[in-house]
């Protein structure tokens, strides 16, 4: 299974076509709806506040997405909460873990940052893993902290309506922790402001020793990202607008997955299951639990009973921790589709 995985990653990165992600959840957290299209290999994720597109290969998050409103942060914030903990969406082999990070010399950096959340159930969220890239300690607490996203804020609580930002990372310094959790060279933060259709970008070296540079602008950041967010801004002369000129690709998810959780038994979820396998539309599937072992083998009997695929339930038991409560009793259905 997992060299099926890496077998996918590694066309994907190779391939002419461009990586989809869905966000059928949360796309209106997104300028126009639009998805920024890449040849990056991810896996959507949508929150509350806020969305990620997760790369499984390096840990961490491809780019983020938020919309900031200036009356919401101008309101009482709730309190930060500090408690990290792991995204169990993900299968285990993909997350980054808490001891990756341990004595790692990083921070557990915020891409979509917990100062930015307006409300308990954000403000948790914005702690997963999954919103975290291995950040030069002095580089996240002083430089990007006080000059990239507090500045951010600023301008998000005097403009005239939403404010988009996506946050990410380029690059690679090296990896960290057993899971080889990706350490980037640069990060960036592009914020769009549609009241004037104008956007910029903060682009900023992974280092304590970092300083801080004018924002580059739009186009810079697609060049340097590979990433087209799909913005459409308008150019010196006040007359045009510069929309993203990427070809439209192929609809394809290359190395494609989601998860099915089951917490008992649901026929319904298995039908639909199976109706996807006898459709054709699943490469291969895993089944996780925890302590659940009898309701991951019932789900993978039925299965087996009614499609040509042969199951071996896997175990998945994330480490105990004084921060994250898991759901033991979960059983997570992994599906790649074709």
């Amino acid at each position: 299974m997992k060299r099926i995985v890496k077998l996918l990653l590694l066309i994907a990165l190779f391939s002419p076509f461009y990586a989809f992600a869905l966000f059928e959840e949360c796309k209106d957290l997104f300028p126009g709806q639009q998805i920024p299209t890449t040849t990056q290999v991810g896996r959507d994720l949508c929150f509350d506040d806020f969305a990620i597109y997760y790369s499984p290969l390096d840990k961490k998050p491809i780019y983020t997405v938020e919309r900031l409103n200036g009356v919401k942060l101008l309101a009482p914030h709730p309190r930060r909460t500090n408690r990290f903990y792991e995204e169990a969406r993900l299968p285990y082999s993909d997350r980054a873990l808490l001891s990756d990070y341990r004595d790692s010399g990083y921070d557990r950096g915020h891409n979509v940052p917990a100062g930015d959340m307006t409300n308990p159930m954000g403000m948790a969220q914005s702690f997963s893993l999954s919103n975290m890239m291995p950040q030069a300690r002095q580089n996240n607490q002083g430089i990007w902290a006080k000059n990239v996203e507090e500045p951010t804020r600023l301008y998000a609580k005097r403009a005239t309506g939403d404010l988009y930002v996506f946050t990410g990372s380029t690059g690679k310094l090296g990896t960290i922790g057993r899971g080889s959790v990706t350490v980037p060279s640069h990060l960036y933060k592009l914020v769009y402001d549609p009241s004037k259709k104008k956007a910029w970008a903060y682009w900023v070296e992974n280092t304590n020793e970092a300083d801080m540079m004018p924002p580059i602008s739009y186009i810079e950041l697609i060049q340097k990202t590979g990433i087209d967010f799909h913005l459409p801004i308008e150019i010196a002369d006040n007359t045009k607008k510069y929309f993203s000129k990427t070809p439209s690709p192929k609809k394809q998810i290359l190395g494609g997955w989601y998860p099915v959780f089951f917490d008992q038994y649901a026929p319904g979820k298995v039908n639909e299951i199976i109706a996807s396998i006898n459709n054709g539309k699943v490469a291969s599937l895993q089944i996780q639990y925890d302590s659940n072992l009898e309701l991951a083998k019932q789900i993978g009997t039925e299965i087996e009973s009614q499609t040509s695929m042969s199951i071996r339930p896997i175990q998945s038991s994330p480490p105990e921790s004084t921060s994250v409560s898991y759901e033991r009793n979960r059983v997570a259905v992994i599906i790649y589709s074709k």
